[in-house]
């Protein structure tokens, strides 16, 4: 059962302004604290190999079937599972698009899945024009054809036009009408939360937010978290906290601390605020890359997903359980008080895991 609730954003005219945790070898160190345990590497000389990352943990893949995570008849209460996988930037209807879509099948097939988190930019360069636009076959529907299960997508600063700069806020309405058209993109509103058995998501618009339009969502997702009582919070968006891609940290997006709204400044307030240490997990996109930072904030993990279609560089010295410049997604399960994160490549190749225990 899926509970959603939904919250009628107000939208204004907008003005248009213009440590590593690695030992010396480069694999990530395997004593994360009490309750965690990490694998994986990010070796940069892996980056050159066919499956574009190495790992040590890619030939465990196959030992977790969904028959292996399956509750088993031992006559003690079954335990919640939720098991889902987390892409963004993946709106170019191109062959990369299709690799992730066709490694995820795969990977659900296996090891199970009950639906996405889509985390923005999923129509680029300019967004749609309206819910007739055919970028709604080209760039999601036929991609995914053969993944039988709900998208709850995020919108990003290219969904919402201006070639990136995300001023159009009107074309917001579209993305929501969208949801009575489609069996598969599942959005109420601007920004929402759905909840299956033991864990809530909340679904964010952070390019309002970016904008400075963003107090009536922070009092929402304020009054959500206070009568929340789910075991696992998870929010996701599309724009990064922590990332050590070309866009950077939030307050200092580009490189340019110094300019307002361009340098995410209203972001790094809005996750400072209402998500750092009050939900268990925020998951991002916007850079085109694979990361798990290292958490600055007690409580909260952090996740970028930005490589659906493509990729850009690394190029921070956030520290980093693991990074990869390399198209995928991530696989998320929610096992009573257990988190594990598998990142997998477009070739359906495991990188990286993580588990983490409440």
């Amino acid at each position: 059962m899926i509970a959603a609730t939904r919250k009628v954003a107000v939208l204004r005219t907008v003005p248009l302004f213009a440590l590593l945790a690695c030992t010396p070898d480069g694999s990530v160190s395997r004593t994360a604290g009490a309750g965690v345990v990490d694998s994986g590497s990010t070796d940069s000389a892996a980056a050159d190999t066919d499956s574009g990352v190495e790992s040590d943990t890619a030939d465990t893949a196959a030992e977790h079937t969904a028959e292996d995570t399956a509750p088993k008849d031992t006559g003690e209460a079954p335990v919640d599972v939720v098991r889902f996988v987390a892409l963004g930037d993946a709106g170019e209807g191109n062959s990369e698009q299709y690799a992730v879509a066709d490694a995820i099948a795969v990977v659900c097939a296996r090891d199970g899945c009950d639906f996405a988190l889509y985390l923005g930019d999923n129509f680029y360069d300019s967004g749609v024009e309206d819910t007739a636009d055919p970028q709604w076959d080209e760039k999601f529907e036929l991609p995914y054809a053969e993944l039988d299960f709900p998208f709850y997508p995020a919108l990003g600063n290219h969904d919402y036009g201006g070639e990136g700069i995300g001023w159009e806020l009107w074309k917001g309405s579209i993305y929501v009408d969208y949801s009575a058209l489609s069996d598969k993109w599942t959005m109420p509103d601007l920004y929402y939360a759905h909840t299956h058995a033991h864990a809530s998501f909340f679904g964010l618009d952070t390019t309002q937010v970016f904008w400075g339009f963003g107090d009536d969502q922070a009092d929402w997702m304020r009054d959500q978290l206070a009568r929340d009582t789910s075991t696992w919070r998870v929010a996701y968006g599309h724009h990064p906290y922590l990332s050590n891609g070309p866009h950077g940290n939030a307050g200092e997006y580009e490189g340019l601390d110094w300019v307002p709204i361009v340098n995410g400044a209203a972001i790094e307030a809005f996750v400072d605020d209402r998500l750092c240490g009050q939900v268990d997990l925020y998951i991002d996109g916007h850079d085109h890359s694979l990361q798990w930072p290292q958490s600055t904030c007690s409580g909260t993990e952090f996740i970028v997903s930005g490589a659906g279609a493509k990729t850009t560089e690394l190029e921070g010295d956030n520290p980093t359980w693991f990074e990869a410049e390399i198209e995928g997604f991530v696989w998320i399960e929610l096992r009573g008080r257990t988190l594990t994160g598998v990142v997998y490549d477009l070739n359906g190749v495991e990188l990286f895991r993580r588990t983490v225990v409440k």
